[in-house]
Parts: C-alpha cells; sequence; structure tokens
C-alpha cells in the first residue's frame, strides 16, 4: 500500500517540477498502458474459472449497479445544475 501511495506522490511531485514544459506526448503513454493494463486484465478474468463461470450472473448484477449509479449521476448532476444556475437566474431576474 505505501509502496502505491510512495508511487502517485512521486508522479505528483515530478509533474509538479515539470508543469512549465509543454508535455503533448504524454497522454498517448498513458492511453497505450491503460489498454494494455485493459489486455492484461482480461487474460487474468479469462484464466479465471470461477469468475468465467459465474459471468451470466457477474454480468447481470454489474448491469443493474451500471444503470443506478448512470441514473443517480445523471439525477444528481442534473439537481446541482437546477439549484446552481436556474434558481440563481429566477433570483437575478426578480430583483
Amino acid at each position: 500500500m505505501f509502496i502505491i501511495i510512495g508511487i502517485m506522490l512521486s508522479g505528483m511531485l515530478i509533474g509538479y517540477l515539470l508543469r512549465s514544459k509543454r508535455l503533448t506526448w504524454i497522454h498517448k503513454i498513458i492511453t497505450f498502458l491503460i489498454w494494455l493494463l485493459l489486455f492484461l486484465l482480461g487474460i487474468d478474468v479469462g484464466d479465471n474459472k470461477a469468475i468465467m463461470y459465474g459471468l451470466h450472473t457477474l454480468g447481470l448484477e454489474a448491469l443493474i449497479i451500471t444503470l443506478a449509479a448512470v441514473i443517480g449521476s445523471t439525477l444528481l448532476a442534473w439537481g446541482l445544475w437546477y439549484l446552481l444556475y436556474i434558481r440563481n437566474r429566477e433570483k437575478e431576474e426578480k430583483a
């Protein structure tokens, strides 16, 4: 755990020190590494027999959780947008 936090803090420090430099190439490296991690995760999941046999059950639960998260996030974002912009605009128009 401390190793992961140390690596993250090291990256933050390097990013802070290099903030004045233009690092336009870094997003390509990050994208490639994310793809590589997803590929390796897929290999690991495909090799796990327990996950593969229970995929239909896990898939349904994942779908329900995903839909609930998307609907909840959308409703809360709309509510926050309403409170911050629409309500304030109505108050300014009345004043």
